[in-house]
């Protein structure tokens, strides 16, 4: 004959599962898909982040390389346009006999490079703001300052024939599932125009 305790441990091990116990474990394994998941996305996200920033970063340095390249070795600054939907500069290099137009383009967020004698070139996609200045020599740098000196004439007009230095920014940037997360890629140079007389 079987002891009371015998028979009870039988029933309590072919008991089944009850309501409760099935509900807490669907919300314990939901919060950890959940976590999973938004870990991955995160992970996603930032690699995808990483590589558009490393990829913009690296277009920009190029188009600056190929863009400060012709600029240095121009002869002067012929003229300039600050009017959107474009801005533009337009060089000349008389001891190649060449005009170099340099002109963004806000709308197709493009910098477009054109020499004379080839087809134009765009170094730069994604631009989303494209930004120039002119300045009639190097700055001055003291102490506590650096003073500019803007390229203009003894009305206060800006002349594009006086420039001896200019002074380039721009900001490039992508989107990543719909959203500008740290994918954004900022340049500024100084170009001196060494051939400048």
């Amino acid at each position: 004959m079987k002891s009371y305790v015998q028979v009870r441990s039988s029933r309590s091990l072919a008991r089944g599962v009850t309501l409760i116990e099935v509900l807490v474990a669907i919300g314990l394994g939901s919060l950890v898909l959940a976590a999973v998941g938004f870990l991955s996305l995160f992970g996603a996200r930032s690699s995808l982040a990483m590589a558009n920033y490393t990829d913009l970063e690296f277009k920009s340095r190029y188009a600056l390389d190929v863009i400060s390249r012709e600029l240095r070795q121009a002869t002067a600054v012929l003229s300039f346009q600050t009017n959107l939907p474009f801005k533009s500069l337009t060089f000349t290099n008389a001891d190649q006999g060449a005009t170099v137009v340099l002109t963004w383009d806000s709308n197709a967020r493009t910098v477009s490079f054109q020499k004379s004698g080839q087809s134009t070139f765009t170094p730069l996609t994604s631009c989303d703001r494209f930004d120039f200045y002119l300045y009639q020599r190097t700055p001055l740098i003291t102490p506590t300052n650096v003073i500019f000196y803007p390229a203009t004439n003894i009305t206060g007009v800006l002349d594009p024939s006086i420039c001896k230095l200019i002074n380039l920014s721009w900001k490039c940037s992508r989107t990543i599932l719909t959203q500008k997360i740290n994918t954004e890629s900022v340049q500024a140079a100084q170009i001196v125009l060494r051939n400048k007389q």
